[in-house]
């Protein structure tokens, strides 16, 4: 009987083909969306928040919002938050929606859709993305001044600086996730930097964990990656010059993207296999 064996070079190799991970458009939203910039799946109610700038993403001209998807891309309410500026990134908690808005965090009560609270930043000029941790401290990124802010009590304060070209951002067991630029950072209590991975095309924007350690990433110019819990960074998509690919939402249990196009008016899902 012939023995045959495989170099683990080989191994590592197979593992990683048969292992990759793919992409598969399952709709687009057929309504037009003005603009849409973010995603969040909100599984407690089987819908997609959906933030709309409507105009020009660092103008405060009252024309932005926010509209519910159904999660088959049909639209639930076109106008359910009005009169935002250019708003963005969003992170939900206890109820309460907080929106990231050129130089302001908006929060909305979900349960009556009015805006509650519109807190300022000082100093801030393009807050992008949102996370909130377990306890309520919520963080945002300030993209072209290279900052994430954190509010506490609704108290903002400077969190870190020189942290080029930040926007996704997601707070996971205690640390802070952010895309800084090209590279993926692992941020402590403490404002230390690990860097997880590099070498991204183009600066990264939405940012959403798997599940299993990995995330999912993408690129505003039309870029989608997958980045494995040790670093290794593998691109999904490329629809570069044909649509955007701005701030994500993700259904975990199962495996849906949601990607807001920006220019193209729209929301893409794809399945992750």
């Amino acid at each position: 009987m012939r023995k045959y064996v495989l170099s683990l070079s080989l191994l590592i190799c197979l593992s990683t083909a048969f292992g990759q991970k793919k992409l598969t458009q399952l709709w687009e939203s057929k309504e037009q969306l003005p603009v849409p910039e973010s995603v969040l799946y909100v599984p407690e109610r089987s819908e997609l928040f959906v933030s709309l700038i409507d105009g020009d993403g660092s103008t405060a001209d009252g024309k932005g919002g926010v509209a519910i998807l159904n999660l088959d891309g049909s639209i639930k309410d076109a106008t359910w938050v009005q009169g935002l500026n250019a708003p963005k990134g969003m992170a939900l908690y206890n109820d309460q929606l907080y929106i990231a808005d050129i130089d302001e965090v908006i929060v909305v009560d979900i349960i009556t859709g009015n805006v509650i609270n519109e807190i300022k930043v000082p100093g801030s000029k393009f807050l992008n993305d949102v996370t909130v941790d377990r306890a309520g401290k919520v963080y945002v990124s300030d993209t072209r001044d290279s900052k994430i802010y954190l509010l506490h009590n609704n108290r903002p304060s400077l969190f870190m600086s020189d942290v080029p070209n930040v926007n996704g951002l997601r707070v996971i067991d205690g640390n802070l996730f952010a895309m800084a630029g090209p590279e993926l950072w692992k941020i402590d209590a403490k404002a230390n930097k690990t860097v997880i991975a590099k070498g991204l095309k183009l600066g990264g924007d939405g940012l959403e964990p798997v599940g299993d350690g990995s995330f999912l990433v993408t690129c505003w110019g039309g870029l989608i990656y997958h980045i494995t819990a040790q670093g290794q960074v593998t691109e999904l998509l490329d629809v570069q010059g044909k649509m955007n690919t701005a701030d994500l939402g993700y259904n975990p249990k199962d495996k849906i993207l949601y990607v807001p196009t920006f220019n193209s008016n729209s929301v893409v899902a794809y399945q992750l296999d």
